[in-house]
């Protein structure tokens, strides 16, 4: 029966358990590997072939790329690309960061995209970093999401006219000067491309998966193409596809409109055996809170948009949890005492 549980479909995400999960029967408790605050009851209700009174969650740290050495402070990074610009990168990477929040997680976000951070503008935060050693950075608090970005420290309309090396180095520094503070997921809005800067940023960093974004749009899917084909090379496992801008529902008459084209994202998981996490519609609450800086205004349990945003989230960090976990000494001495 304990080994049941990895070939059911979970109900809420509807992808199979696999190694996200685990049931004991003795305790009649399931315990994810991935958070799920606010849907203990629907696995409780949901899981009909096992007899669950209790729903747990322990997130773990995944293992990277050999040779490199975990962020301190950070679990996981889970790299948000896309191979152009425009598709709505940064919205998703805030949107999945709320969500993964509102899961129960401990969340940060890393602006990587150095020649145009936004992640500032769209969290509504101005403050520059504080830095209690003047060596290292505390990350700047978004209601509760740790952040980084050039953008705290730059002016905002102040063109970056840096060279690659310097580009990678400025984002080194902010990933390792930063002190995070015990964070699950830390989200790395990547800039968009798929050039020497991003395959450089990727190779330093520890990633430990990636999520891609994009639109219907023929052009837009060969460009993520080419964003999966980059992480396949340098072996980091992509978690999914998410289809930003798939629909627009007209306010006045309520007409939905496919403008960009229509399925590009699943057909594209469908080719590269990716999982569909899901899709975000061309919805003007989104535009208009991201650009006061307002993320809270759409990302709540109260927005009709934000079940949709909490499944993606939840499909995201379970597919990561299927990933081989990074076993301590710690972990170790446990095992060796069952």
């Amino acid at each position: 029966m304990k080994d049941d549980i990895k070939q059911t479909q979970d109900p809420v995400t509807g992808q199979v358990f696999g190694k996200s999960a685990e049931y004991s029967g003795r305790k009649k408790t399931l315990s994810t590997r991935y958070p799920v605050s606010g849907f203990e009851q629907d696995y409780q209700k949901q899981v009909e072939s096992f007899n669950i009174e209790h729903v747990v969650s322990q997130i773990r740290q995944h293992q990277v790329k050999d040779k490199l050495k975990p962020v301190k402070g950070v679990k996981n990074i889970i790299a948000v690309a896309s191979g152009k610009g425009g598709v709505g990168k940064s919205t998703t990477t805030v949107m999945l960061a709320k969500a993964l929040q509102q899961l129960g997680a401990t969340v940060g976000i890393l602006d990587a995209d150095i020649y145009g951070p936004s992640i500032p503008k769209m969290l509504g935060v101005k403050q520059q970093p504080e830095s209690p050693d003047n060596k290292s950075f505390l990350p700047v608090d978004a209601d509760g999401i740790q952040s980084m970005s050039l953008g705290y420290i730059l002016d905002e309309k102040a063109p970056a006219i840096w060279r690659g090396a310097m580009v990678t180095k400025a984002l080194m520094q902010m990933v390792e000067d930063t002190r995070w503070a015990s964070v699950d997921y830390l989200i790395m809005d990547l800039p968009p491309g798929t050039g020497d800067i991003q395959l450089t940023m990727i190779q330093k960093i520890p990633v430990t998966a990636a999520v891609l974004v994009t639109t219907p749009q023929d052009i837009a899917l060969l460009d993520a193409q080419k964003a999966l084909a980059m992480f396949q090379k340098v072996d980091i496992p992509v978690l999914g596809v998410i289809e930003n801008m798939s629909t627009y529902v007209c306010e006045n008459c309520g007409h939905e409109a496919h403008i960009f084209g229509q399925h590009g994202g699943s057909k594209m998981a469908e080719e590269f055996s990716v999982p569909m996490l899901g899709q975000l519609p061309l919805n003007i609450d989104i535009r208009l809170n991201m650009d006061k800086g307002q993320p809270d205004k759409v990302w709540h349990n109260d927005h009709p948009l934000n079940q949709n945003a909490l499944l993606m989230a939840l499909r995201t960090a379970q597919n990561l949890a299927q990933l081989p976990i990074k076993f301590s000494l710690t972990d170790s001495l446990k095992l060796n005492k069952v």
